[in-house]
């Protein structure tokens, strides 16, 4: 990931959140850059808990976070900044790829169509909690504001699928260009045998918050529209 950073052609900042493990344990590359900050948690907390925690030390306009094991693909921060800062949109997102121990790489076009969507519309590409999840949340580069506003809802797994209620709370772009790669292996956390004992209740939370967020979205712009008053 600190690599692929290294690659973007815009300048960068990094909050990196170590969950309780040996702060010794950072790669030196990271710990020695300047533009890395470290957040150390004194015990482990979880995946939502701390990227909440790092998501409090985030000083920049925008905000993508990312796991680890994963890498952006080159040029994906300037793409993507640059259609924010041209269209004045909330949020900008693109495909993913699934990168595997040989290099190979699968595209993976998400169910939400390529093109600007307005504040809720990606939510209606997500009609069951069982179904593909419409965007790839970490292909999302988003106001920082927004992102606070729908953080990672405290799950232990999937605390990511929450963080895709961004797009109800302003219009956004999905750009149809591979943004993110999503490293393949067998030490993932969603590779593990107990993963799956959970994904039922966690999309089943995670669609709920966006569906409740979207609702209450749509009934405060009805409410400001012209026609109602």
């Amino acid at each position: 990931m600190h690599a692929s950073l290294d690659r973007q052609t815009v300048p960068w900042k990094a909050v990196v959140a170590i969950d309780g493990a040996d702060p010794a344990r950072l790669p030196a590359a990271l710990a020695t850059d300047p533009r890395v900050h470290v957040l150390a948690l004194p015990r482990a907390v979880g995946a939502a808990c701390a990227r909440n925690l790092a998501l409090t030390e985030v000083r920049t306009q925008y905000v993508n976070w990312a796991d680890d094991d994963d890498e952006f693909t080159d040029g994906a921060m300037a793409l993507r900044l640059r259609t924010l800062e041209e269209t004045g949109v909330g949020w900008c997102a693109g495909w993913s790829e699934d990168l595997y121990a040989d290099g190979a790489r699968d595209l993976w076009r998400c169910p939400t169509p390529p093109g600007r969507h307005e504040a809720g519309d990606v939510w209606s590409y997500w009609k069951d909690p069982g179904d593909t999840i419409p965007l790839g949340p970490t292909t999302i580069l988003a106001r920082t504001d927004l992102v606070r506003a729908a953080p990672m809802g405290g799950l232990v797994q999937g605390e990511d699928y929450c963080t895709l209620a961004v797009t109800c709370l302003a219009p956004g772009i999905l750009l149809p260009v591979p943004v993110y790669r999503y490293r393949k292996h067998t030490g993932q956390m969603t590779a593990q045998d107990s993963y799956n004992a959970l994904e039922p209740q966690v999309r089943r939370f995670a669609h709920r918050f966006g569906s409740s967020l979207r609702s209450a979205s749509l009934a405060l712009r009805d409410a400001a529209s012209p026609a109602a008053a």
